[in-house]
C-alpha cells in the first residue's frame, strides 16, 4: 500500500481521535490559543462588515491565526474530496440500510445521501426542514450556547470548563432526540 492509498482510507478512531485531541495542548502550548470553528464566522463578519454593529466591534485581527486554521480545513477538505476521494460507496450497516430504504434512501455513493441532499430535495418539505430549518437551528444553537461542538466539546472539556460540559450534554441529548424521535418523522414526509 502506497502513501496515497494509506491516507485515502478511512482512519480508525484510535488514530483520528488522538490527533484531534492533540490539537488542544498544541494550541495551548504555542500561545494559549482557544480552538473553535463557529467563532470564525463572527471574525469574518467583523472583518468584512464596515457597519458599526456592536457585536462586531472588537479586535478581530488577534484571531487571524484561527482564520488560517479554518482556511486549512477548507483547503484540506478540497484536497481530500478532489484527489483522495474513495470511489467506492460509503459502507453502511445493513440494518441501517434496510431502515433507510423504507424512507427511499438507497444511494450511498457520496458522503451524504444524495436522496436527501440535492437541489430538488431542497424544494420539498422534507429537504427544506433538513437543510434550511436544520441549518438555522444549528446556527441559533451555536450562538445561544456561545460556541459549537468543537469549541465546547473538544476545547472546553479539555480545559475543564463547566459551561462546556453543560453544552456538550445538551448537544448529545439533542442529537439523540433528533436521531430517534424527530428525524424519523421528517424522513417519512
Amino acid at each position: 500500500m502506497n502513501i496515497i492509498e494509506f491516507i485515502s482510507q478511512p482512519w480508525p478512531w484510535y488514530v483520528a481521535g488522538p490527533l484531534i485531541g492533540l490539537t488542544v495542548p498544541i494550541l495551548l502550548l504555542i500561545g494559549n490559543k482557544s480552538f473553535g470553528i463557529s467563532s470564525n464566522l463572527r471574525h469574518i463578519c467583523a472583518a468584512c462588515i464596515p457597519a458599526k454593529i456592536p457585536f462586531f466591534q472588537y479586535d478581530w485581527k488577534k484571531e487571524t491565526w484561527n482564520l488560517f486554521f479554518v482556511a486549512g480545513i477548507v483547503i484540506g477538505g478540497f484536497i481530500a474530496a478532489t484527489f483522495l476521494n474513495n470511489p467506492e460507496p460509503v459502507i453502511v450497516n445493513q440494518k441501517l440500510a434496510t431502515d433507510m430504504a423504507a424512507y427511499g434512501i438507497t444511494n450511498y455513493q457520496n458522503i451524504v445521501p444524495e436522496d436527501l441532499f440535492n437541489w430538488n430535495a431542497l424544494f420539498s418539505l422534507r429537504g427544506f426542514l433538513l437543510m434550511v430549518v436544520g441549518g438555522f437551528l444549528v446556527g441559533f444553537g451555536t450562538r445561544y450556547a456561545g460556541g459549537c461542538t468543537s469549541g465546547h466539546s473538544i476545547m472546553g472539556l479539555s480545559t475543564l470548563q463547566w459551561p462546556s460540559l453543560i453544552a456538550t450534554c445538551c448537544f448529545m441529548a439533542g442529537g439523540f432526540i433528533m436521531a430517534n424521535l424527530i428525524l424519523p418523522l421528517i424522513l417519512s414526509l
